[in-house]
C-alpha cells in the first residue's frame, strides 16, 4: 500500500509540476507590480519569475521571497532567463514615470527600450502571451506617456508571433502607493494638515480606480485567455464612472476629517494638452466576467484609513 501511495504522489507530483503556469512579472517591487504579484501567487498553479535591479526595493515583496524566483537584470543578460525558462505568460507592469530625474532617456530606458528587449525575447522563444500595461493617458501629456504610446506601437507589431494583450490604465490608488503619486500627496497633505494646497480649477474629470479591482482584473484576463481570440487585444481599466478633480480631492479631505487644509483650486494652470474628461469604456472586461466593486469613496476610505493606522 505504501509503495502504491508512493506511486500516486510521484505522479501528482508531475502532473502538477507540468501544468504549472510559468509567469515572468516586471514591476514586482512597485505598487501596481507587487499587488498583482498578490494576486497571482494565491493561485498554485503559477510559478512566478520576477525582474529586479540592484537598486530594487524588496521591501514590497519581502513575504513571497520564498515563492518566487528573483531574476537581476543588471547582473545576467535577459536573453539568458528565457533560454532557459519556457514562460507561459509575460506580465508587465514595470513603468517609470520620470517625475524624479526628469531624464527623458532614463524614461525610454525604462518604457521602450526594457519592455521592447522582453518582448523580443518572448517572442523568439514561443511564449504565448504578453500582457502590457499602458496608460489612457494622451501622448502629448508628457514623457512617460509617450514612451509607453511608442512601445505600444511595437508591442502591436509583434502580434503575428505572440499574443499581445494590452490593458490601458486609468487612474489608480489604493494604500502604500508612492508618495509622488497624485493620490498619494492629496492624502499625505491632509494627514500632515498642510496649511494650502494648490491645485487646477479641477474641473477635468477622471477614473480612479482602487487597486483591488485592478488586479481582479489581471487576474480575471489571465483566468479566461482562452475566450480572448485575436492576437492583439486592447482592454481599457477603470470603473466606467468619471468625477472631477475637485470633486475628489474634497471627498479626500472629508473623508480625512481635515477642517484645516486650505484647497485652492485655480492657483496652477491645466497642463498643455490636459485631458478634460478621461472616460473609459470597459464592456470588454466586463464580458469576461469582471466588474469594479469598490466605490470611491469605499476606496479613500481603506486608503486613508490604512494611512491613519500606519
Amino acid at each position: 500500500m505504501n509503495h502504491q501511495l508512493n506511486i500516486f504522489l510521484i505522479a501528482l507530483k508531475n502532473f502538477l509540476e507540468n501544468n504549472l503556469m510559468k509567469i515572468l512579472l516586471t514591476g514586482a517591487t512597485g505598487f501596481l507590480g507587487s499587488n498583482v504579484l498578490n494576486g497571482l501567487i494565491s493561485n498554485a498553479e503559477n510559478h512566478l519569475f520576477c525582474l529586479i535591479r540592484n537598486q530594487s526595493n524588496l521591501e514590497r515583496i519581502k513575504n513571497h521571497l520564498d515563492k518566487i524566483n528573483l531574476f537581476n537584470i543588471d547582473n545576467e543578460p535577459i536573453e539568458n532567463l528565457f533560454a532557459n525558462n519556457k514562460f507561459d505568460i509575460v506580465v508587465h507592469c514595470a513603468t517609470s514615470y520620470g517625475i524624479k530625474d526628469g531624464n527623458p532617456i532614463n524614461t525610454i530606458e525604462s518604457n521602450l527600450i526594457l519592455p521592447l528587449k522582453i518582448l523580443h525575447y518572448a517572442s523568439i522563444n514561443n511564449c504565448g502571451v504578453f500582457i502590457n500595461t499602458d496608460t489612457i493617458l494622451d501622448k502629448r501629456i508628457n514623457h512617460y506617456s509617450l514612451s509607453k504610446k511608442h512601445f505600444l506601437d511595437w508591442f502591436k507589431s509583434y502580434s503575428s508571433s505572440i499574443k499581445c494583450i494590452n490593458i490601458e490604465l486609468e487612474h489608480f490608488y489604493g494604500p502604500h502607493d508612492n508618495k509622488d503619486k497624485f493620490c498619494s500627496f492629496i492624502v499625505d497633505s491632509f494627514f500632515e494638515n498642510k496649511k494650502f494646497i494648490e491645485l487646477t480649477p479641477g474641473e477635468q474629470k477622471r477614473d480612479f480606480i482602487f487597486i483591488d479591482d485592478v488586479v481582479e482584473a489581471f487576474r480575471t484576463i489571465i483566468d479566461k485567455l482562452d475566450k480572448i481570440h485575436n492576437s492583439y487585444t486592447n482592454f481599457q481599466l477603470g470603473t466606467g464612472k468619471t468625477v472631477s478633480i475637485k470633486e475628489f480631492v474634497s471627498m479626500a479631505k472629508k473623508i480625512s476629517q481635515n477642517s484645516n487644509t486650505e484647497l485652492r483650486f485655480g492657483a496652477l494652470k491645466y497642463r498643455k494638452n490636459e485631458v478634460m474628461n478621461s472616460k473609459v469604456d470597459i464592456s470588454a472586461l466586463k464580458s469576461l466576467g469582471w466588474s469594479p466593486k469598490i466605490t470611491l469613496s469605499e476606496g479613500l476610505t481603506k486608503t486613508i484609513n490604512t494611512r491613519n493606522t500606519g
